[in-house]
């Protein structure tokens, strides 16, 4: 009988201790809530305001997911080799399951997802921003306006605010680079996998990734450094076995298609360090010493990727695409050594990355607003010309792939192995016109910037084009014997828009236009 009391004694006194546990959370889960809505509000006001925004490389990604989803295989082309052309291995695999439906109804599902897992991370760190400011109220160090100003900073970052709905994988990138700073200072082990987690998203972040790993785990248990570095590169590891084995070649094709320049890539990344406003917080190098050594290991994972992304040659995508992914774990940083900063300074700081945000915000983020809508428009205005198309040669195959199922010729190389290893860059493949018509294409496509409309298409050859690639074939004989002028499909109200090719025998035969 005694056991029986024993027992049932220790079970009453264990719920009584949950509940009291229970209870004394309930009133910290009521603080965290106005903080945790703060975060949530940082990312879904800008990104709100955002919407609107995309950028083409989206629709490729949407294209081989939808490829995958309808059993084809990892590929562009529904009739072409397997080719490595998203850079993110796993993202076109992630979309797959809702790649079941239009190419632009599956880039809409896309920035749903970036914009969901965006802003639970902000919540988490609206409430870990919350706690800091709680706990350094009570020792009588805390500065509530700076800490929110930091949420502040994050909410004006323009990088963030685009790309996390821009339909690509930068979205769950961001999220998973705030996951692993927010883990840095209790949980090294969790920091490496989320670390890990946005390097296989965003391949030139391995670096980023293993040097975070490594400063958060030496800071708590030195002899399992190096194995929380491993952890955080194994995702990374994972994608570049899984290429080699498939695609055979280690490093996507986009590294082939776009060699790496590094003047490019410390401009972009000097823009990219102002225009992402955050990092204006962590210029406290006494405050950075005195304080946590997580927002150390913080920074100094930051610092190494600015040199990543000078090494890759930066990225031709405005917003600064790159630098989104560590924008908030920067803004935790600040966060984290304010106690231990000269209040003055730590105000000072804080006011300029306000301005810097509100300042790019909105002298830029308007006119990215509507790329959207301008592609939409653009895909509309050329599926009447496309449909009937079996190979559509152009630079910017994105809005293409939305516009006709059928074959794309990548003048930039990047789901083109063949063409990825011309000399030139991205823009500026050495593609000469005969490899162009040995692949048999019905219409071309050139993007010009200005010169031409509708009414001028016979002065084609003529018009300013942008890029290198195109200008070179556009002033080819051999393609203005093959080829007559179509159609112009303007993009936006800027003049800019796409000249519309067709071949010669196709034109004259009645095969121009929707008529």
């Amino acid at each position: 009988m005694s056991v029986v009391f024993g027992t049932l004694w220790k079970r009453l006194d264990k719920t009584r201790a949950h509940c009291y546990r229970a209870k004394m959370r309930a009133p910290n889960a009521l603080r965290d809530l106005p903080w945790a809505l703060a975060g949530s509000a940082a990312a879904l006001v800008p990104c709100a305001f955002m919407w609107g925004f995309t950028v083409d490389d989206a629709l490729i990604s949407v294209r081989y997911a939808r490829h995958l989803a309808a059993g084809l295989g990892y590929r562009f082309n529904a009739a072409g080799p397997v080719t490595d052309g998203v850079t993110p291995l796993p993202w076109a695999l992630l979309l797959a399951p809702l790649a079941h439906a239009p190419a632009l109804d599956v880039l809409l599902r896309a920035k749903y997802m970036g914009l969901v897992a965006w802003a639970a991370a902000a919540a988490a760190l609206g409430v870990a921003v919350g706690r800091v400011s709680r706990r350094d109220g009570i020792s009588k160090r805390g500065r509530p306006w700076l800490e929110g100003g930091a949420l502040g900073a994050v909410a004006l970052s323009l990088p963030v605010a685009a790309h996390a709905v821009s339909g690509m994988e930068t979205g769950l990138a961001i999220a998973c680079a705030t996951a692993a700073a927010l883990f840095a200072g209790h949980r090294p082990r969790a920091c490496a996998m989320a670390a890990g987690i946005a390097a296989a998203f965003r391949p030139e972040m391995a670096p980023w990734a293993a040097v975070l790993a490594l400063g958060v785990a030496w800071a708590r248990v030195p002899w399992r450094a190096l194995g929380h570095a491993g952890l955080a590169l194994a995702p990374f590891l994972l994608c570049t076995l899984a290429r080699l084995a498939i695609f055979g070649r280690p490093a996507p094709l986009a590294v082939l298609a776009k060699p790496s320049d590094l003047s490019h890539g410390a401009v972009y990344a000097l823009a990219a360090l102002i225009v992402a406003a955050t990092p204006v917080l962590v210029l406290a190098p006494r405050a950075l010493a005195r304080g946590p050594r997580a927002a150390r290991a913080i920074v100094g994972a930051g610092i190494v990727h600015v040199v990543s992304v000078i090494a890759v040659g930066g990225d031709w995508m405005p917003y600064a695409r790159l630098m989104a992914p560590i924008v908030p774990s920067l803004a935790w940083a600040g966060v984290l050594v304010l106690p231990h900063a000269h209040r003055a300074m730590a105000s000072a700081r804080t006011v300029l990355a306000l301005a810097v945000g509100a300042l790019f915000f909105v002298r830029a983020g308007p006119a990215g607003r509507g790329v959207g809508e301008d592609r939409r428009a653009l895909i509309a205005s050329a599926q009447p010309y496309l449909a009937s198309a079996k190979v559509v040669v152009a630079l910017d195959i994105g809005w293409v792939s939305a516009a006709t199922d059928g074959t794309i010729v990548d003048l930039a190389g990047v789901t083109d192995p063949v063409i990825a290893a011309l000399p030139g860059g991205h823009t500026s493949k050495r593609v000469d016109a005969a490899l162009v018509l040995s692949r048999e294409p019905d219409v071309v496509l050139f993007y010009v910037t200005g010169g031409i409309d509708a009414r001028s298409l016979p002065v084609w050859r003529d018009a300013r084009y942008a890029y290198a690639v195109e200008s070179r074939l556009a002033r080819a004989d051999l393609i203005a014997a093959h080829f007559e002028p179509c159609a112009f499909l303007p993009l936006g109200a800027r003049g800019a828009g796409y000249v519309l090719l067709m071949r010669t025998s196709r034109y004259r035969n009645g095969g121009c236009g929707p008529f």
